[in-house]
């Protein structure tokens, strides 16, 4: 008789819900590591900002136009000579290190300058000098910055578009806050503000490695984000064995080294020449502040374009991004066709928005289908490649209007836009390269070949 109630009673109770048929809610983005790490990006990505202004403005009007580009062709020139090496290091010692070591060297180089503006006007060498110490921390700090996100962010494709959002708004405010500096108290505070945006930001690095064991670590091992460095460490490994397996992960994914390719043209053809040329151009016939306005709409765009990328989720990043690269055309080729001032500025923010949801794509597919071991090293090669590339479009621009107008030159640029996107949609790797399976679904990123290659 007891028996039977208690079977009756235990049939009348509910039955509990089974915690695993819950659907899984997503991580939140903003969790400790990544909101240290995100304000360490912006602080520094303001601060970069800020000096291409800086060195236009202050070394302009001591040593001229070449003196300009002397500072800024050596600070360019050694961050490719080598971020080759910025990747094997942070491999080697860990991103994080190596992302606060650049940022203290910076703080020192931009200190030298700040004072040497104060004292009075800097001999060129002093400006070249710390122009090249400049490059050489920003080679350190690039292919970190780049293998940090799927290491502090549980969603590389979030995190990748709310950096992007950032960038363009300190390409936004930074200049701006440049010039007014320089108007106002002249480059030396210019220059001692820099040095303390790059203090901060090694300091909201350094904090990142004192979380608590509820925060996310390394996804592919619960590891932190510094433990792969420490084992290669601890392994002895050559620097020329790391490059040399840095190169060999770059060139056995068919879709990287493609889109490396394209983008090489890219530089040469279209985004190198495309700042002198359009900047020539539109300031002869609008005025110069009719091109500030224009790229102001340019940042105005890339910000759309991240908010974007933070909401779509394409399974084929790359086939997405170049379907949006197509409309980057419409930036070079209304310029090259004198439109009017409201077709320039929608053509300006068709194009920021553009290249910013590429940027995401971009971004999440090559730290999502590289494994963390070797993420910098992969990372290295292909900012060497792009920026290579731009660089060498920056110094035929100036030749190559001996031979064309300006506007042709850009009709050629829409051009080379145009048939890049087409090469990409052709090529089947990129074509089909899928969207990785995120962290939380038990499945690892592929470290080796990607679907379709």
């Amino acid at each position: 008789m007891t028996t039977s109630k208690t079977q009756a009673k235990t049939q009348t109770q509910p039955k509990p819900r089974a915690r695993s048929a819950r659907p899984a809610t997503r991580p939140p983005l903003w969790d400790r590591r990544f909101t240290l790490f995100f304000t360490a990006r912006t602080i520094s990505l303001v601060g970069d900002a800020m000096m291409p202004v800086a060195a236009a403005l202050a070394v302009g009007a001591l040593y001229g136009i070449s003196g300009v580009g002397f500072v800024l062709g050596t600070w360019t020139g050694t961050f490719v000579v080598l971020v080759l090496f910025g990747g094997v290091l942070a491999d080697r010692f860990g991103a994080r290190r190596m992302m606060i070591g650049a940022d203290l060297v910076r703080v020192l180089t931009q200190g030298v300058l700040a004072v040497a503006f104060f004292a009075g006007p800097p001999p060129l060498w002093l400006l070249v000098t710390m122009a090249a110490l400049a490059g050489a921390a920003v080679a350190m700090f690039l292919p970190g910055a780049n293998g940090m996100v799927p290491l502090v962010a549980s969603e590389p494709q979030r995190a990748n578009a709310t950096l992007k959002v950032a960038d363009a708004l300190a390409h936004l405010l930074g200049p701006a806050l440049a010039g007014l500096l320089i108007a106002l108290t002249g480059a030396g505070t210019v220059y001692a503000i820099d040095a303390g945006t790059f203090l901060l930001s090694a300091m909201c690095l350094a904090l990142i490695r004192s979380g608590t064991a509820a925060e996310p670590t390394d996804s592919a091992a619960g590891r932190g984000p510094d433990a792969d460095a420490d084992a290669a460490v601890r392994t002895g490994s050559s620097l020329r064995r790391d490059l040399r397996q840095g190169w060999q992960e770059f060139r056995s994914r068919t879709w990287m080294w493609a889109v490396i390719l394209i983008w090489m043209g890219y530089g040469v053809l279209l985004f190198g020449p495309l700042v002198p040329l359009s900047s020539a151009l539109v300031g002869a016939r609008l005025g110069p502040d009719a091109y500030g306005l224009a790229v102001s709409f340019l940042g105005f765009g890339t910000v759309l374009g991240g908010l974007l990328a933070l909401r779509l989720r394409p399974g084929r990043p790359l086939a997405a991004g170049a379907v949006a690269m197509a409309l980057y055309t419409v930036l070079p080729l209304c310029v090259a066709v004198d439109a009017g001032l409201p077709v320039l500025l929608a053509g300006h923010v068709l194009g920021g928005g553009a290249l910013a949801f590429w940027s995401v794509m971009w971004a999440t597919s090559v730290q999502t289908h590289t494994p963390s071991a070797v993420l910098n090293r992969v990372s290295a090669y292909e900012l060497a490649g792009s920026v290579s590339g731009i660089a060498l479009g920056q110094i035929l621009a100036g030749p190559a209007i001996a031979l064309a107008s300006p506007g042709r030159l850009l009709l050629v640029s829409a051009g080379a836009c145009l048939a890049g996107c087409v090469a990409l949609l052709a090529t089947p790797a990129i074509r089909t390269l899928r969207r990785a399976a995120p962290a939380d679904s038990g499945k690892p990123a592929a470290p080796g070949s990607p679907p379709g290659e």
